[in-house]
């Protein structure tokens, strides 16, 4: 009888303890959910598919940075070219990476009410490529020469300023619109140099090939260093959303930190997150482009930051070259996110 007593009181025991742990998973289930849902989602358009410049945002993701900060992100693509600034102006996604001369312009020619929260690409990467076969000393040399571009007029001013700053005259450049056919026209010898070509981008990959090309850095001749790539968002989203989007900058820089100390872990995830049907990447050739890249987007002040002189400076330049009337109100155009 007594270990009739002794069994069931153990049965019973055990039951009790395994109801209670049963209470405990289903809490912590419970818990798990709601914590799930007071994820905030936010939504960031690339400004183009995935590649050696956006490591800093998929570590964020895959580290779990974002996720620290209570944030579900949605990496998206743009299906056009001016996705990412018109979509985040009117508000269907959080943000879009975009051009700063171009959200200039946006702003001064059109009003789209856009707001640049970061600065991700601190200096120009669209530089003027020519064959090494046929060299140049410097862009005056261009006088009398066949240069493509991709039919945008930010390259014509851009071609025009380093020409007119290095003592020639732009009115002897025979500019000649190759579409995208920058690489193809270049390398078949139809034109004598490009301008639109990406020196983090092109550039490695036409030396991959076996190409020996060189270039000339519009820095060097008096165009403004101005950011190649800012994130934009809409000035309601700010308003409604700013929490959200200062925690998403405070995560991607914990990314970039990354990136910098681990350039080649950052590369083999931006390499895991690929997009092979649209955008196969080259291992050597990105490894190549982030070294380009590292240096163009440190800041003493801290990554993401912006400095105001160099929107006032890019906006003059615009102006000088006709591309806008008047110089947009920077105090509305940027929101500088401290670190």
């Amino acid at each position: 009888m007594k270990k009739n007593f002794i069994f069931l009181f153990t049965i019973a025991l055990l039951l009790l303890i395994l109801s209670a742990c049963g209470e405990d998973k289903s809490e912590t289930k419970e818990e798990s959910s709601v914590a799930s849902d007071e994820m905030k989602k936010v939504s960031i358009m690339l400004d183009w598919y995935p590649n050696a410049v956006h490591s800093y945002l998929y570590v964020a993701d895959e580290k779990g940075y974002f996720a620290e900060e209570g944030l579900d992100v949605e990496f998206q693509f743009p299906a056009n070219p001016t996705d990412p600034l018109t979509l985040a102006a009117s508000g269907n996604i959080t943000m879009g990476l975009y051009y700063q001369p171009d959200v200039i312009m946006a702003k001064a020619n059109e009003d789209i009410p856009v707001k640049s929260v970061a600065a991700i690409v601190r200096e120009p990467l669209n530089h003027v490529v020519y064959r090494s076969d046929n060299p140049m000393a410097s862009p005056k040399e261009l006088e009398g020469k066949q240069v493509g571009y991709p039919g945008i007029p930010i390259n014509e001013a851009l071609v025009k300023t380093i020409v007119n700053y290095d003592g020639g005259n732009y009115d002897k450049v025979d500019m000649i619109n190759v579409e995208f056919e920058l690489g193809s026209s270049l390398i078949s010898e139809q034109v004598d140099a490009v301008s639109g070509m990406y020196v983090n981008h092109e550039v490695p990959v036409l030396r991959s090939e076996g190409y020996e090309i060189d270039y000339f850095n519009p820095v060097d001749y008096g165009v403004p260093s101005y950011y190649e790539i800012v994130a934009v968002t809409s000035e309601d989203t700010w308003e409604n959303e700013q929490a959200d989007i200062e925690a998403f900058w405070k995560a991607a820089r914990k990314g970039f930190d990354f990136m910098v100390e681990n350039p080649e872990d950052a590369l083999q995830i931006i390499l895991d997150h690929q997009d092979q049907a649209n955008f196969a990447l080259d291992k050597e050739v990105e490894m190549e482009s982030m070294n380009i890249l590292l240096p163009k987007m440190k800041s003493e002040s801290g990554f993401g930051t912006q400095d105001i002189s160099s929107w006032e400076e890019t906006a003059e330049w615009l102006k000088k070259n006709e591309l806008i009337d008047e110089v947009p109100d920077m105090d509305e155009l940027i929101v500088n996110i401290e670190p």
